[in-house]
């Protein structure tokens, strides 16, 4: 039964950035399919934990400041001595800083390159050796954003990192399917979270946005629930260097 390749059941999945918003939504989802969850997150992710937890499945609470590499094997060697594999990593943890072109940081620059690129390729690679290791393959899913295929306003490293995130995909994808291991990323479009607070107060901005999206209304946690799912299970074995845009119909309009 087809309905058979989107079962997890017994699979772990690593979810960066998971106390909050998408990353929520995407760790409970994956929990509803039958996963053991690892949070990786620089604040305690309570809400989270509770909610994995009501599923019946396990969650293991990891503290990192991702903006260093540092760590990162020290993080993949908690998971495996927890649960003993890993199957699944979500690499959604990312940060925004807003700010004109012509007056743009360095430090507004860097920080965002740090987590959204830098980490997130390294993150990949270290769980990639653990699959390889493992034997049976895996898959990375990378959050990418409708700024990996326009260029916004006053975000220039966000606009920067998530371009990046797109070719990445594709790059690890070519390199490390031969593995049996897939890479593929979720671009999710305008979402009520933490990151789109401020165009959300702006009410001109707000109406701008929604009178673009086809589907009329800002996007949710769950919106992101089956995408995640579809690309963790063995229902995306063919699937390889692929980006899901998940945005109300934003990109077609």
């Amino acid at each position: 039964m087809i309905l058979n390749a989107f079962e997890l059941t017994g699979k772990v999945a690593i979810v960066t950035g998971c106390n909050t918003g998408l990353g929520q939504g995407m760790a409970l989802g994956l929990a509803q399919a039958g996963c053991d969850i690892v949070g990786i997150n620089v604040s305690e992710p309570g809400e989270t934990a509770e909610k994995i937890i009501a599923t019946g499945r396990r969650f293991l609470d990891l503290r990192a400041d991702l903006s260093s590499i540092q760590g990162i094997t020290g993080l993949i060697e908690k998971a495996v001595s927890e649960f003993g594999h890993i199957d699944i990593l979500v690499n959604n943890a990312g940060i925004i800083r807003r700010e004109d072109a012509i007056e743009f940081s360095e430090k507004n620059w860097d920080d965002v390159m740090n987590v959204n690129s830098k980490t997130l390729f390294f993150m990949s690679q270290a769980v990639a050796k653990q699959f390889i290791k493992q034997g049976n393959g895996g898959k990375i899913i990378n959050i990418a954003s409708m700024l990996s295929y326009q260029g916004g306003i006053r975000v220039p490293s966000y606009t920067a990192s998530k371009s990046a995130v797109m070719g990445l995909t594709r790059l690890m994808a070519n390199e490390w399917a031969k593995h049996n291991v897939n890479v593929n990323a979720i671009a999710p479009g305008y979402m009520a979270t933490n990151n789109t607070e401020q165009l959300r107060a702006d009410g001109e901005r707000s109406k701008e946005i929604l009178d673009r999206i086809p589907a009329g209304r800002w996007g949710l946690p769950e919106d992101v629930m089956g995408p995640v799912v579809f690309l963790s299970s063995k229902a995306s074995d063919y699937v390889n260097g692929y980006t899901i845009a998940v945005d109300g119909g934003w990109l077609a309009r």
